[in-house]
């Protein structure tokens, strides 16, 4: 998944750097935490985790104490539901859960799409917002993206990239803080409600959660501002 600037600045999300991320490793700083949570976000609504990402996230909790076994916290909590779903079921069994549920023949049992929850229907009003703002940003996404821009991991990207482009002018809280409420704050939680009430579903209810709790810090975040 890739935005451009129009100076060829490029901010990329591969599976090669998502597997250097190891949430709660990473970060020296609580905005390189928050982004690379975001960017680990990105990556598992955007595919399904391959076995060497399920390794760094079943290896986070034994190389770091910021997530210790018994964590009373409900981000850490959440955290270790995805550690026990990454060492619970192999990437195939991942796989399987993402081709079925997220984009099977036809119309997905679950969309993964602001516009759907918002409007009731893909590529409506909401995507059109996204699309404006982006372009307010200088940002565009790549001929190569697959997904439209208000797709959960398209939006989780662009958060990431406000918290650690290197022009502030773009990248800074106050866009963030927009960025957020405008376009992932009023979906989220219904998006993460379909998962978690889906019973066919099993690895990705831990997702669910942990965006859920994630997401709810950084709008109480952004409150504060």
């Amino acid at each position: 998944m890739t935005y451009e600037r129009n100076e060829n600045v490029v901010i990329k999300m591969s599976r090669k750097e998502t597997d250097l991320m190891e949430i709660g490793v990473l970060g020296t700083t609580e905005d390189l935490a928050r982004a690379d949570l975001y960017g680990l976000l990105a990556a598992l609504f955007q595919a399904p985790p391959d076995m060497a990402l399920l390794d760094k996230i079943c290896n986070s909790v034994k190389s770091d104490a910021s997530f210790p076994q018994n964590s009373d916290t409900p981000l850490e909590k959440a955290w270790l539901t995805v550690v026990d779903a990454a060492k619970d079921h192999s990437a195939n069994s991942w796989r399987d859960e993402f081709e079925t549920h997220f984009s099977g023949v036809g119309r997905p049992h679950i969309f993964l799409n602001g516009s759907f929850y918002i409007a009731g229907h893909l590529n409506e009003k909401p995507l059109v917002e996204i699309r404006r703002a982006l372009h307010e940003l200088g940002l565009e996404s790549a001929a190569t993206t697959s997904e439209t821009e208000d797709h959960i991991a398209s939006l989780c990207e662009v958060m990431r990239y406000l918290i650690v482009g290197e022009d502030v002018e773009i990248s800074n809280l106050t866009n963030q803080r927009i960025f957020f409420n405008d376009h992932i704050r009023n979906w989220y939680d219904d998006l993460c409600d379909a998962i978690e009430n889906n019973p066919q579903m099993f690895s990705y209810h831990s997702v669910a959660n942990l965006t859920r709790e994630f997401l709810s810090i950084e709008g109480q975040g952004f409150d504060m501002l």
